[in-house]
């Protein structure tokens, strides 16, 4: 696969995880100054401990081994596309972090497409099939968000981040309650990809594809 953006191949990785981009977007979406200053806070006490986690993780080595989950998830895709029953509304639910975007892989916004992800989007898309997000996002940076999944090149169905009760709630007990809710709308999770066990478990995918996080290194 050919990368479309050298620049960002390094030995090395200075981590940014999710927490930050609450930082950079609670001015704009927190209702008040008291707000925006909480969610900086909280963005800078996570991360250092992010950065540290993530360091030692190699960004070619990573590309690597997310190209080859994709490389299995492609062709399922391609059979099970060829495959649709009359009338079936096809989705494949995604996470965000370190699976459809780079959010440990340098610092910026909007933060770029992880490549071996958006190219099995894209062929999903282009085939009429519906990608819905479901992240552990705090609710207060949903609109930043959308923005950076447009921006990145996915076609969003839908994106659903935390409200302010799910933040207590276990987070793969809310990512399946995700899917069921799609599944409600009358869709069939034909695959579900994720880097996390949270992601993916609970069920409610015909299929899912699990991308590496180093033993909870990456975000």
């Amino acid at each position: 696969m050919t990368n479309r953006r050298p620049w960002l191949r390094r030995a090395s990785v200075t981590a940014v995880s999710a927490a930050a981009l609450v930082a950079l977007a609670a001015p704009a979406e927190a209702t008040s100054a008291s707000e925006a200053r909480t969610a900086a806070t909280a963005a800078a006490a996570d991360a250092p401990a992010t950065a540290s986690a993530a360091a030692d993780v190699d960004y070619d080595t990573w590309q690597r081994d997310c190209q080859a989950v994709m490389d299995q998830a492609l062709p399922y895709l391609e059979q099970r596309i060829a495959n649709t029953a009359p009338g079936e509304k096809q989705a494949v639910v995604l996470d965000i972090d370190n699976t459809a975007l780079e959010t440990d892989f340098g610092f910026s916004f909007p933060q770029p497409a992880n490549e071996p992800v958006l190219e099995v989007a894209e062929y999903a898309q282009e085939h009429g099939v519906a990608l819905f997000f479901v992240t552990a996002r705090p609710g207060i940076i949903h609109a930043p968000t959308a923005y950076n999944l447009d921006h990145a090149g996915y076609e969003s169905a839908g994106l659903y981040v935390r409200g302010f009760f799910d933040l207590f709630k276990n987070v793969a007990d809310y990512k399946t309650a995700q899917r069921v809710a799609i599944e409600a709308k009358g869709y069939t999770i034909i695959a579900n990809i994720g880097n996390s066990p949270t992601d993916l478990s609970g069920g409610h995918a015909e299929k899912t594809f699990k991308l590496p996080d180093y033993g909870g290194r990456l975000s």
